[in-house]
């Protein structure tokens, strides 16, 4: 329970309304009881926030007449909700300590403020640094470190030489260092590549569940600093993402790929091996990126939405797009000889 004074002096703005009002929790404008807090960040929902029964609402000034209580007056509401949210969160409070349960190896280093849970296994030589909290199940391989203030969840396998930084959030199911996809080819069998580099995890970064990053093949893959991945992203063998991008669910980066800084790849994206994109490049979801991208902007492949019988049929042009781009060649050529002679004359 927060009182709203306690809250402008947490993230700013100004209050209009009784500072002494408390509220207990975040809910939409739609859903927000009186002893809820609510934002508005988007035009669309002015409707609801004129009758919105929020006790309190983030809001820019412009559409503070509107508020039917309480507002916070801010410049940025969505980024003021993003900022408190984090006082509702539901995660608890760290407790020191190892489970009797867990399996530690007796070359782990493990500082006493972190939390080791239940069935967790630690490897030998691993490092955890001081506030780390270690999920049941998780699983840590040899060599690992984990820097201070990260939080692994339930059901985390790090495969040897992960190297985590500080404040990094690894949601359930995740799996980093697996083997790269590496194979030579040898009179129709695989020969398989063993895949020697480890794994690196910059600071901040979030990594959503069932997120798989694999190990590189000699040097490491690099998660650069501030990373944002949403759940089951694949990210194959010595990809390096740059400082503060975000990739959204079921994109697929295959190897040797660099992606620049403060980049957006919505969902589903597809990215093929040893292509270089530009920093702040945004390429829009379910895109297929084959070649690489060196100037920065917004990028988008395949065709939109529209009924299935209209879509039989440009199938079937797309088909024809080179017989006719060949008759086009040939009748510019025709064109051409034509003028050549008329010229001559």
């Amino acid at each position: 329970m927060y009182r709203l004074s306690e809250l402008v002096g947490h993230i700013g703005g100004q209050l209009s309304g009784d500072p002494d009002y408390c509220v207990s929790g975040l809910a939409t404008l739609e859903d927000a009881r009186s002893n809820q807090l609510s934002f508005f960040a988007n035009s669309r929902y002015l409707k609801q926030l004129k009758v919105s029964d929020a006790g309190a609402v983030l809001v820019h000034a412009s559409a503070a007449v509107h508020v039917p209580h309480n507002a916070i007056i801010v410049d940025d509401p969505y980024l003021a909700y993003a900022r408190l949210s984090q006082l509702f969160d539901w995660r608890d409070a760290i407790q020191p300590g190892v489970c009797a349960t867990a399996t530690l190896d007796t070359t782990a280093q493990i500082d006493a403020s972190a939390q080791i849970c239940a069935q967790a296994v630690i490897g030998p030589d691993v490092i955890i640094e001081a506030g780390v909290y270690i999920a049941p199940h998780v699983v840590i391989g040899r060599g690992c470190q984990i820097g201070k203030d990260s939080r692994i969840e339930a059901g985390v396998v790090l495969y040897p030489d992960v190297i985590i930084g500080a404040r990094v959030i690894i949601h359930s199911g995740s799996v980093l260092g697996a083997d790269g996809f590496g194979f030579a080819r040898h009179q129709q069998r695989w020969v398989k590549i063993c895949q020697l580099g480890g794994v690196r995890i910059g600071d901040d970064v979030e990594i959503g569940a069932g997120v798989t990053i694999d190990r590189g093949a000699l040097s490491p893959t690099r998660i650069e600093q501030g990373v944002k991945l949403d759940n089951q992203i694949q990210i194959a063998h010595n990809v390096v993402i740059g400082e503060h991008t975000a990739i959204a669910g079921c994109t697929g980066i295959a190897g040797s790929t660099r992606i620049g800084k403060r980049c957006t790849l919505a969902g589903m994206v597809g990215v093929t091996g040893h292509l270089t994109l530009a920093d702040d490049t945004h390429v829009t979801a379910m895109s297929l990126v084959s070649k690489s991208i060196d100037k920065p902007g917004t990028y988008s492949s395949g065709t939109g939405l529209e009924p299935h019988q209209q879509w039989k049929r440009n199938v079937v042009r797309f088909r024809q797009l080179d017989e006719l781009a060949k008759r086009v060649r040939s009748l510019e050529q025709t064109k051409a000889e034509d003028i050549n002679k008329v010229s001559k004359t």
